[in-house]
């Protein structure tokens, strides 16, 4: 007790204050083609691990401890043990692998497959293909209603989010949204699906009921160009009632309150934000900034960053995960220098 709390003070004179429970990042290196690992409690690095070629994408099963990440030019999904930290298995994902989600029980994974226009849904114990549905052109984003009745898959050339029914895994609807959206995202009541439409500048507020845009969400920044106001990922935070919208080009993170659907504000990052994870306590948020190579975190009550993490070369994802590696694990896969 005596060691937690000379090490909750520490941390608190950096601005940041240790969680009560062990917890671990994750975040995938697309250059690097590895997955640094970081203590939340310190901020430190304290591991490396080897993935196959282009790890992008990467969350954590709900329910057990395995770590998923989308190699793209691996066309396939290493399974990770986090507590080991070694790669235990693949998933035959298919091509280009890009964004994931899983049903709320993780027992499936919908994947969204870059290059063939496909969304390959998969059965995470067997890794058997349960069925692959036909997508718009490039597709990335994938979102699973909270209900697991729907999965919202987003295609950037073609400027949709597609609707499956996870009953049948068939194509129930189109929403045509503005120009090259990447995430989805479902509000905890599954009323509302969010989608961040990266060259069109915007957000796109869908209702569920109709599968109707009711809303865009716009942004403007004092001395940046409309242009480089791109939101790519992005997460709803203090109970859903903010939404964290990271805007690459623009190096911030603009907040929107959920329930006017207003821009509040805009918090500097590193270079190029891509996506983030919230804490699960909710009262951090991290960034992978892809340009500056490093992980910015947030604090989510007064919306400041208070610490940046180097990690690999080009971030790109975060996955935040309550446990902590074995110490064995450690020592096989020191940090890269």
């Amino acid at each position: 007790m005596k060691r937690f709390m000379l090490a909750a003070a520490a941390a608190a004179l950096l601005g940041f204050s240790p969680s009560a429970f062990a917890t671990t990042i994750f975040v995938s290196n697309e250059k690097d083609n590895t997955v640094t690992v970081i203590d939340a409690d310190t901020l430190k690095v304290v591991a490396t691990v080897p993935t196959h070629r282009r790890p992008r994408g990467i969350i954590k099963n709900p329910k057990n401890d395995e770590l998923y990440v989308a190699a793209g030019d691996g066309d396939t999904i290493d399974v990770i043990d986090m507590k080991s930290l070694k790669i235990t298995h693949e998933l035959n994902s298919g091509p280009d692998p890009e964004l994931m989600a899983t049903s709320a029980d993780g027992k499936i994974i919908y994947i969204a497959n870059e290059d063939d226009s496909m969304a390959t849904i998969m059965d995470v114990a067997t890794g058997d293909v349960l069925a692959q549905v036909p997508v718009g052109v490039e597709p990335e984003g994938v979102g699973v209603s909270p209900d697991d009745k729907y999965t919202v898959i987003t295609s950037e050339s073609t400027s949709m989010a597609h609707v499956i029914d996870n009953d049948t895994n068939e194509l129930i609807a189109n929403v045509l949204v503005d120009t090259r959206p990447r995430e989805a995202k479902f509000t905890a009541d599954g009323k509302e699906v969010w989608v961040s439409s990266e060259v069109g500048g915007s957000i796109s507020v869908i209702d569920t009921s109709d599968w109707t845009v009711k809303d865009t969400i716009r942004f403007e920044v004092e001395g940046v160009r409309p242009e480089l106001l791109q939101p790519v990922g992005m997460d709803f935070i203090d109970g859903g009632k903010k939404l964290f919208v990271l805007l690459g080009p623009a190096n911030r993170v603009a907040v929107i309150d959920t329930k006017t659907y207003e821009v509040e504000d805009y918090i500097l990052v590193g270079q190029r934000p891509w996506h983030g994870e919230l804490s699960p306590d909710g009262k951090l948020y991290y960034v992978a900034n892809g340009l500056t190579n490093d992980l910015t975190v947030i604090d989510v009550e007064s919306l400041k960053p208070i610490k940046s993490v180097p990690v690999g070369r080009l971030p790109w994802g975060v996955a935040v995960w309550e446990g902590k590696p074995d110490p064995d694990a450690l020592k096989r896969n020191p940090p890269k220098q």
